[in-house]
């Protein structure tokens, strides 16, 4: 496997438990700020779904296929599986930290596929970034 695959394969992990915990979050978070909260991480979960189908079909571009196995998944994962609960303020930081990661991941990528030569997955994975960082500021700035 090339190293973009493999760096490609830790994407698709961390970007999916990103997913789920954004989600869980999404559903339990609650507090007076609720619908805001509730609607922001909408935004980041809808975000980091949309991505499960695009990374799977850029690692089948590779030859390569998608993680099959979701405990597979979950170890590899740096983005650890672990509850996501506690209070607005703690779900809004943990999701934080899950994107943190999860950019320098896609990072990663950017230098790898660039080092490889494949210029068009390290653009999708610098657009990510953008993505991503934009979904930080947001977060910090709703955690303060």
């Amino acid at each position: 496997m090339i190293k973009t695959a493999q760096q490609l394969t830790q994407v698709f992990n961390d970007n999916f438990v990103a997913y789920f915990r954004s989600h869980a979050a999404h559903i339990n978070i609650v507090g007076r700020n609720f619908r805001s909260d509730h609607k922001l991480l909408q935004g980041v979960y809808e975000r980091r779904q949309a991505q499960i189908d695009v990374i799977g079909e850029l690692l089948r571009t590779l030859n390569e296929y998608m993680p099959c196995d979701i405990f597979d998944i979950l170890d590899a994962s740096e983005v650890k599986p672990t509850r996501i609960e506690g209070s607005a303020d703690e779900l809004l930081e943990s999701v934080m930290t899950d994107l943190e990661t999860l950019k320098a991941c896609y990072e990663e990528l950017i230098d790898v596929a660039d080092e490889e030569g494949l210029e068009e997955i390290a653009n999708y994975a610098q657009d990510q970034v953008l993505d991503i960082a934009k979904s930080i500021w947001m977060l910090k700035s709703t955690v303060g």
